[in-house]
């Protein structure tokens, strides 16, 4: 089984905050959505380039519960990872979030 990977104190991840942790050289995007929080691999399944690790900020990724590929357009839903728009049709993998000692945490587990 993985193992639980710290992302920040829940107290310093606020609403419309994300965070990048990486989970055996996988790169994981954490969000906070309105007080819930959301994981997901940060790869666009249409090409494989970054999402929240391109470098751009929330304010031009996130639009509502989708997250924006800055490449080519395409979007995703950030609760279920499922692909809205070409040129994706591949959802995106997404991980458990918990809360554990006022830590947010995830997971890949995928292979478990």
């Amino acid at each position: 089984m993985s193992d639980w990977i710290d992302v920040a104190p829940e107290a310093e991840f606020g609403p419309g905050q994300a965070r990048l942790v990486e989970a055996d050289d996988v790169m994981i995007a954490v969000l906070n959505l309105n007080g819930e929080y959301y994981a997901f691999e940060d790869v666009c399944s249409h090409d494989g380039s970054p999402l929240l690790g391109c470098g751009l900020g929330t304010e031009k990724l996130i639009d509502g519960d989708q997250i924006i590929c800055p490449r080519h357009g395409a979007r995703f839903c950030i609760r279920t990872g499922a692909a809205l728009t070409p040129p994706a049709f591949e959802p995106i993998a997404c991980f458990p979030v918990r809360i554990a000692n006022s830590m947010v945490q995830t997971r890949d587990d995928r292979w478990d």
